[in-house]
């Protein structure tokens, strides 16, 4: 690692990587609730934190990997090969942690700016998902400084609406599922593009 990269929140950020695979050892209840803390810590438009985390352990997770595979031979390769994954990767992690949208923002949000709600909609919803991923990230980081694995599982996102009524959750323009746990296996992520081909700047 770059000596620049010395200080312990960008060696938790460089060091953070994509895990599918877990051990069988449970996640103490108490190390998920820092998780949670520090993802409820992101920026939020207007602070609104309009996301709610759900966590699920044992049967229901068991439950949710099930209705993955149930569904990925509805969909052509590769979505289908990738939502397989997803599912092995829900049943093999201790934890699972949804993060939905709660839509508050979307709803007073042309109160707070005083405009009117066809013009506000798309603005806020956008909002939303900005300030629910900050939070997502928050949550991947803290467990990478605690020693845990994580991923973000996107693909569920095809089936976004499906996984929300299995939670009991409002339909919202958001949704992350993030299994965690121990690694299984000690290995790094994939290598970045450097820095230069994604960077743009101007004097």
């Amino acid at each position: 690692m770059n000596s620049t990269h010395a200080n312990p929140t960008l060696e938790t950020i460089f060091r953070r990587h994509s895990i599918r695979q877990f051990q069988e050892t449970q996640v103490d209840e108490q190390l998920v609730k820092i998780i949670l803390d520090a993802a409820n810590q992101a920026p939020s438009a207007h602070n609104q934190q309009s996301w709610r985390f759900v966590v699920l352990r044992e049967k229901k997770r068991l439950e949710l990997a099930h209705l993955v595979a149930g569904r990925a031979g509805d969909f052509p390769k590769p979505s289908s090969s990738i939502l397989r994954m997803a599912s092995r990767c829900l049943a093999s992690a201790p934890v699972v942690i949804s993060v939905n949208n709660t839509g508050s923002l979307i709803a007073h949000g042309s109160e707070l700016f005083n405009i009117e709600r066809e013009r506000s909609l798309d603005f806020f919803r956008t909002m939303e998902i900005q300030s629910s991923a900050a939070a997502v990230e928050n949550l991947l980081l803290a467990a990478t400084s605690l020693g845990l694995g994580s991923v973000w599982l996107g693909i569920l996102y095809l089936i976004k609406d499906e996984v929300l009524t299995f939670l009991g959750e409002s339909k919202g323009e958001f949704m992350a599922v993030i299994p965690i746990g121990y690694p299984k296996k000690n290995q790094g992520g994939p290598q970045k593009k450097p820095l230069e081909y994604v960077l743009k700047e101007f004097d």
